[in-house]
């Protein structure tokens, strides 16, 4: 089922303003706070690279975390025998590879997981990087539902996610709401293991592309380079960016600027954060399924951030239930969402076969 996209000249008007004007600026400098220039380029380009941004012991207990969650789904898979070797012997960068040979998609499990340690709550809701957020959409600043924490593990179609705007993931309430994401890896990136990619200024017209599902044997939608061009009017020879981010930096892009990421063909995995917000007081786009939580305001001072009710909601959960016929059981390595009923399914897989009322056959 493809969606209505919205083209009334007003609407496409009203979201360019959205998108490129640059919003009143807050009076006090305050730590953490983005040049003028960097600002000027998020909304004129649609990206801007943040490097040394962080402190080391910020990203450090990320990194922490990330193998606590390592070593959780390792003795999952270990107590169900799905893999005979723990592999406590590897790091960081290593370890889940190894589980993925033994048993292929441990990766899109741990995915799933949708747990949010305490690190990367304190990451997310950083006094510091709400500053300069604040700077981007204003004082009233809220967690997007939508987060992600990525292992893309080595040459695995799974963790290559294809040119796409993030509006395509979530309802059209999303399309006239700036939601600014702070891409963050969790190892320096470069163009060998997998980096970002994004098309420069291809948020300037306003306009949402139709996207295809899925890519591949995955769950992505898709953008068709052609159809990119044509509809955002861009030039692919010449407004594509590589974006290489160092360990302590950030990728900030807005959710209308077409991205993808590079295949990992390193020999380690490409860990990342997605982090997005926006005013609360906007839609939040998600189908009706969750909420954000918020961080700071103005109109009502923030005391106490609700991360427990927020955590008591696992996105993966809720995305399988509103779309998905299936059981789910805690080692399924297929991925449904309401997303992937709003394009045109162009391409059939196992994912696309988990849909509600699809007839869809694999062969």
């Amino acid at each position: 089922m493809a969606a209505t996209t919205i083209e009334t000249p007003f609407d496409e008007l009203c979201r360019r303003n959205l998108f490129t004007k640059v919003p009143p600026q807050p009076k006090i400098a305050k730590p953490g706070q983005l040049s003028e220039d960097m600002v000027k380029q998020f909304f004129e380009e649609g990206f801007v690279i943040v490097e040394n941004y962080f402190l080391p012991e910020e990203l450090d207990a990320c990194r922490k975390a990330v193998d606590k969650l390592v070593d959780d789904l390792a003795l999952k898979l270990y107590q169900a025998g799905k893999v005979k070797n723990l592999y406590k012997e590897l790091g960081f960068n290593q370890r889940l590879i190894k589980l993925e040979e033994e048993f292929p998609g441990a990766n899109i499990i741990f995915l799933k997981q949708g747990i949010l340690p305490k690190a990367m709550q304190d990451l997310w809701s950083n006094e510091r990087l709400l500053n300069a957020i604040e700077q981007l959409i204003g004082p009233e600043i809220a967690g997007h539902p939508v987060w992600n924490l990525r292992p893309k593990t080595p040459h695995n179609a799974a963790t290559t996610v294809p040119w796409h705007q993030d509006v395509a993931y979530l309802d059209e309430d999303s399309y006239n709401v700036l939601t600014p994401t702070a891409w963050i890896p969790l190892v320096d990136t470069n163009e060998e293991n997998g980096c970002m990619q994004v098309v420069r200024k291809g948020h300037i017209s306003g306009k949402v592309v139709k996207h295809e599902c899925c890519a591949g044997p995955t769950w992505y939608v898709m953008l068709d380079e052609k159809e990119m061009e044509e509809t955002l009017g861009v030039n692919l020879k010449e407004d594509v960016v590589l974006c290489p981010v160092p360990y302590g930096g950030m990728l900030l892009i807005n959710n209308l600027i077409p991205h993808q990421s590079l295949p990992n063909i390193s020999n380690g995995i490409r860990w990342s954060l997605d982090l997005r917000w926006q005013n609360p007081e906007k839609p939040w786009g998600f189908y009706g399924l969750k909420e954000g939580i918020l961080m700071r305001s103005l109109k009502n001072p923030v005391t106490h951030i609700g991360w427990d009710y927020f955590n008591a909601l696992n996105r993966s959960d809720l995305e399988n239930n509103a779309s998905s016929n299936k059981v789910e059981d805690k080692f399924d390595t297929t991925i449904s969402g309401p997303w992937m009923l709003r394009w045109e399914i162009t391409h059939k897989n196992h994912h696309t076969a988990s849909l509600k009322g699809s007839q869809t056959s694999l062969h």
